[in-house]
């Protein structure tokens, strides 16, 4: 990743998958403490992405990317991404990654083996869902061979960076 660009780590209400480090893949926060966080206004945006588990933008981590200089990548859901496009209006570039197909997605899902046959359901129908929300995105990258998805994401993010 280039040097102006930093990855905001998201806070979320789910487990933490094995392998995974507070901190580092998310800020993994309790129902109520993340609710503590919505009302002290932590948050620069929330979803309930799926039944009963938040994801969300810390202020915190958008600041201190911030103070470090950098660009702020974010990695959220459909309406996280769209709330952000909101805020930051023509100061943010708003991409859309899409899988090839909802097959080609279900395939890569059952294949990482982190969720049981209700939540690949859920996530396939979800998936649906947000497929719907594309044309709101400033850009659509097709995530077909993640090389070449990397690549186009960087020039797209460089030449916006660019910018005057």
């Amino acid at each position: 990743m280039d040097k102006q660009l930093a990855f905001s780590v998201s806070a979320t209400t789910r487990s933490p998958r094995p392998g995974e480090t507070n901190g580092l893949e998310y800020h993994f926060l309790d129902l109520g403490d993340f609710h503590t966080k919505i009302q002290e206004g932590a948050f620069l945006e929330h979803e309930e992405v799926y039944a009963g588990i938040l994801y969300g933008t810390l202020w915190s981590e958008v600041r201190k990317i911030w103070s470090e200089g950098k660009a702020v990548v974010f990695d959220v859901d459909v309406k996280g991404g769209l709330n952000l496009k909101r805020q930051f209006g023509d100061r943010a570039l708003a991409v859309f990654l899409r899988p090839p197909s909802v097959d080609v997605l279900m395939e890569r899902l059952t294949k990482r083996s982190t969720e049981v046959e209700h939540q690949l359901q859920e996530r396939i129908a979800k998936a649906n869902y947000e497929l719907s929300f594309e044309s709101q995105y400033d850009t659509v990258v097709v995530n077909d061979k993640l090389a070449e998805t990397f690549v186009t994401c960087e020039k797209l993010v460089s030449d916006f960076l660019a910018k005057p």
